[in-house]
Formats: C-alpha cells, structure tokens, sequence
C-alpha cells in the first residue's frame, strides 16, 4: 500500500540561504519543490553566483509567482517580468534575476529546484 505524504514549508526537507534570500526545499515522492523567498535588492549574479561559481543561472525553471515582482534577464537582452499570479518557464540557459521593487518576492518551483543554488 502507497503512504500519503503531506508535508508544509513551514519544516521544509532542507533550506538553501543566501544573502537577501533562501530556498525552501520539500520532497514529496519523486518531486522536488521548492520556494524562493528574496527580499528587495536580491540579484541571483551578486547574492547566489559568485557562492557556486556561476556568473549567471544555467536551471530550468517552472514556476509560480506568489508575491511581488521580479525579472529574467537573458545574454541575448531580453528582459521579462515575472509578477503575483504568473506561471513561468525559464529555458535552462544562462539568464540572471533580480527582485524589483520595494516588496518581497517570493514563488514556488516545481522544476529546478532540486539544482537551483547548488555547486
């Protein structure tokens, strides 16, 4: 017989911090999900990058926004607005992030977290 599972950010399997935000981690069978919670001035390049070598995030990401706003930049100029309410996927090339305003932005990965903020 199959276990439910139920489990809350609140007591998350592992958290990921770095400076002006963190990554709640939960398992749940095969998923790996997770919650980002930056605050006002985080940028991936200068808060998470330079502690895993990267310059830029190479993850795919699918996800939900849940609160404030935030951007994805990419080398080839685009700029796109993730704001409360957007579901989005980020192709797994290199982009940076960068909260936007004076709220915090936080929101849920359903893919990419399991990678996301490692070396």
């Amino acid at each position: 017989m199959l276990d439910v599972i139920l489990k809350r950010f609140d007591a998350p399997d592992e958290t990921r911090r770095f400076t002006r935000g963190r990554l709640d981690v939960v398992r749940l069978g095969p998923l790996v999900i997770g919650r980002a919670t930056y605050e006002p001035g985080w940028k991936w390049s200068v808060d998470v990058g330079p502690a895993i070598g990267q310059v830029l995030c190479p993850v795919e990401h699918v996800g939900l926004v849940l609160r404030g706003t935030a951007v994805a930049a990419f080398e080839d100029g685009r700029i796109v607005e993730l704001i409360a309410g957007h579901l989005f996927y980020i192709p797994p090339v290199p982009h940076d992030s960068w909260v936007v305003g004076d709220e915090q932005y936080v929101s849920l990965h359903f893919l990419g977290a399991e990678d996301y903020a490692t070396g």
